[in-house]
């Protein structure tokens, strides 16, 4: 069988000695050994992520080196997203990702409903590094490959239940069946909930709960030695989670609210409009091998998601920075690649194409000051994609390779902005009934296309089979677009105050972000497969940075005109910064036969080095560009990342007992590029623990897990619009009365109880 040995997992019952060598991946779009690739990449099993017991796909990012993959701010299902010091922490429409993320090779194209949860997965890979070539834009820093289960040729049904602390209770459902030789039908449905950490003091609901119904469903036609796979599937997730309320750092400074003890209590008091997400797609898959040496594959998708969602800023009753929100997003891709495998040459063509519209409306709400002011902000952007690809590899002998690549792409953003501002309530969309003050301060409708070609080399050299070096470069883009929250009235303009379409264009958009990386690397197995190791070092100039932000601004209201905050958005292409690294990668077998016959120890570690600086920040002080980038830190991008897992698997009759142990690591994190003491979280440690029966034949099986056993209190992400005195250092208000500063904080101590059942 196949083995996967991912370095923060227990290696699952089974696996064969040979280790990593063995492990089969998709990173160049091709089957390769994970050995033989020149990417930095961890590759993560269905049954290993089972055995540790992960949630959903923000686990794996504790134990992936340089990675960060976190629920976002004031969400419950939206992904942030940073490998190697690139991502996007931003969710809104006229910002892109910087990390892919693929579901069965469909790239999602935004990251709301992108916090996949885990079940009746094959494996996940994570890709390190830009991956241009072969995933396109947006994939800058890296890539998030999330691989469903091929259906099994016999009848199958899997149920699996899990029951612990918080009120935790999931069922999953898996069943699938043959309808004659060549077609097969399957699916899963889930039922994912669980109670909330805290609770919302003000309106009565639960605080970081759980509450979704998920599913999938597959048809398969051919396959397993026939020529022709055609794969089609669907999936639907309907989320009914709590809104997700922070918690303030500071006492209020208008009504003097104090602090709350339980860092997962809130008091916001907006819980309108009722949180809702939902997402669904159906993709369909066509694998055809028109030779021995040449496949044709297909990859066909449409995607939508909506969410509704009421963020509290302030996290109190008052209405003071109030964000009620609607994400409306739709997609269509198509994809198409010819592959030729010969002796020497192996090799891909392909063909991509995306229309995608991602549309957001959100009120900001400050009540507290004069006559109560809403900025409403819409902001319909659409992309249109179209990129022609291609990779080959050479084998210049049995040792030594190189492989080339390149991808050029055709990028449109097309982007309707308005932004109105409103009087004494809310705006229309939101059910209130706010007067509309002036006219619309943005009213923009314009488009902005992006061309770019990304090369990718690579030279692989590889002393025996066991055993590969290689060197690479690579390029990546991130595309531009235009900022939402700007204020187009705000524009430079040759008549002050009537800038014309192009000057408010030229002022709302922002250009593609570029990185060029540089990476050497090694991945051996050694001691007969007792020791396999992965070690990567990469530098990457990153220029153009998109550093998207959101600040307080005045407007002026009343005869004569007399100025009130408001909120506005400022996005510029900053400057440059520098990333370098390094990444070590191992699993060792400790030893076998120790205690009984059959027995295994094994140890496996991951560990991540970067340094990410600034060496370019320009901002505007007083109206003079400024360079800042001493006084400016890289977001989400813990400077030291490391984990080891310790797993013992022994012999119990016919069946298996496995235990396992993961201490994981990550240094000081900064929420945004400007220090700030209060949000920004100091380096901490996680311990997680399970121990897992396995029947003979893998019929059932019973765990016990443990997350966060030390019940560590660390914070994820922020929101900050506050300023701090510089002689006495007291905190003041930058927009509204109270004073914004609060945090949302990762899981704490949670512990649960699986068993499966497989017919």
């Amino acid at each position: 069988m196949i083995a996967f040995a991912p370095p923060a997992f227990a290696q699952e019952a089974g696996a064969t000695d040979a280790g990593d060598n063995e492990i089969i991946v998709t990173a160049r779009r091709r089957d390769e050994r994970l050995i033989d690739v020149p990417v930095a990449i961890t590759a993560y099993s269905g049954e290993a992520l089972e055995k540790a017991g992960a949630i959903d796909i923000t686990d794996i990012g504790a134990t992936t080196p340089n990675t960060t993959l976190e629920v976002s701010r004031g969400s419950n299902s939206t992904l942030s997203a940073f490998i190697r010091g690139v991502g996007q922490q931003d969710p809104v429409s006229g910002f892109e990702q910087g990390v892919g993320i693929y579901l069965d090779d469909v790239y999602l194209n935004r990251p709301q409903a992108a916090v996949l949860d885990i079940y009746d997965v094959e494996r996940i890979e994570i890709l390190r590094g830009p991956q241009g070539t072969l995933y396109g834009r947006n994939t800058i820093g890296g890539a998030v490959k999330y691989v469903t289960k091929q259906l099994p040729e016999e009848f199958s049904l899997k149920i699996k239940g899990t029951l612990g602390t918080y009120d935790q209770a999931d069922l999953v459902v898996t069943a699938s069946a043959p309808i004659g030789d060549l077609l097969r039908v399957g699916g899963s449905v889930a039922r994912l909930s669980r109670g909330g950490f805290g609770d919302n003091l003000t309106t009565g609901t639960e605080n970081y709960n759980k509450d979704v119904w998920a599913g999938r469903g597959t048809v398969e036609l051919g396959g397993y030695g026939a020529p022709v796979l055609i794969r089609i599937s669907g999936d639907y997730s309907k989320d009914k989670s709590d809104p997700r309320g922070g918690h303030r750092l500071i006492p209020s400074l208008a009504t003097g609210a104090p602090v709350l003890d339980n860092v997962f209590d809130s008091r916001g008091g907006l819980n309108d409009p009722k949180q809702d997400i939902e997402a669904y797609g159906l993709a369909m898959n066509v694998t055809a091998e028109l030779s021995d040496t040449v496949t044709l594959r297909s990859i066909s998708a449409w995607r939508k998601d909506r969410s509704a969602t009421p963020i509290d800023f302030d996290a109190l009753p008052a209405v003071d920075v109030d964000v009620p929100g609607f994400y409306f997003n739709e997609q269509i891709s198509q994809e198409f690649q010819l592959l030729y495998e010969g002796d020497r040459l192996k090799g891909l063509l392909g063909f991509y194409y995306l229309d995608a519209s991602a549309d957001t409306l959100f009120d900001v709400r400050i009540f507290n000051t004069f006559a109560g002011l809403t900025a409403f902000t819409e902001a319909d952007v659409d992309t249109t994609t179209f990129a022609i690809f291609g990779d080959a590899t050479f084998d210049f002998t049995d040792r030594l390779s190189l492989s080339v690549g390149g991808r050029y792409t055709w990028d449109k953003r097309e982007a309707f902005i308005l932004r109105q501002n409103y009087l004494g309530g809310g705006s229309p969309v939101f059910g209130g009934a706010g007067v509309p003050f002036g006219t619309p301060s943005t009213n923009f409708d314009g488009s902005r296309s992006f061309n770019k070609f990304t090369p990718r080399a690579s030279l692989s050299f590889k002393p025996t089979p066991d055993h590969t070096l290689y060197a690479s470069y690579s390029q990546g883009f991130k595309g531009g677009g235009f900022d939402p929250r700007g204020v187009g009235a705000n524009a430079p303009a040759a008549i002050p105050g009537s800038p014309t379409d192009a000057e408010v264009s030229a002022f709302l958009s922002f250009l593609p972000e570029q990185v060029d990386s540089y990476e050497v690397g090694y991945k051996g197995s050694l001691l007969d497969g007792a020791l396999n190791v992965a070690l990567a070092a990469f530098y990457a100039d990153y220029t153009d940075v998109q550093i998207p932000g959101s600040v307080a601004c005045t407007i002026l209201v009343g005869t004569p005109p007399a100025p009130i905050p408001s909120f506005c958005g400022v996005v510029s292409n900053a400057g440059k910064a520098s990333f370098k690294g390094l990444e070590f990668e191992g699993r060792a077998r400790l030893g076998e036969d120790l205690a009984a016959v059959g027995d295994r120890l094994t140890l496996s570690t991951a560990l991540g080095y970067i340094d990410a600086q600034y060496k370019e920040y320009i901002t505007n002080i007083g109206g003079v560009p400024t360079d800042v980038a001493d006084f400016r830190e890289v977001q989400n991008t813990p400077k030291w990342t490391a984990s080891a897992n310790l797993a013992y698997s022994t012999p119990i009759g016919d069946g298996d007992l496995s235990f396992g142990t993961t201490l994981s690591y990550r240094s000081k994190t900064y929420q945004f590029e400007i220090p700030n003491p209060y949000i920004d979280q100091k380096g901490f440690a996680l311990w997680d623990a399970s121990i897992v029966y396995t029947a003979p034949d893998d019929r059932w099986s019973l765990g016990v897990f443990g997350k966060n056993l030390t019940d560590k209190e660390y914070k994820t992400s922020g929101y900050t619009f506050v300023n701090f005195d510089p002689v006495t250092g007291a905190p003041t208000s930058a927009l509204g009365t109270e004073g914004t500063l609060t945090a949302f904080y990762g899981n704490p101590r949670q512990v649960f109880v699986t068993g499966t059942v497989k017919f």
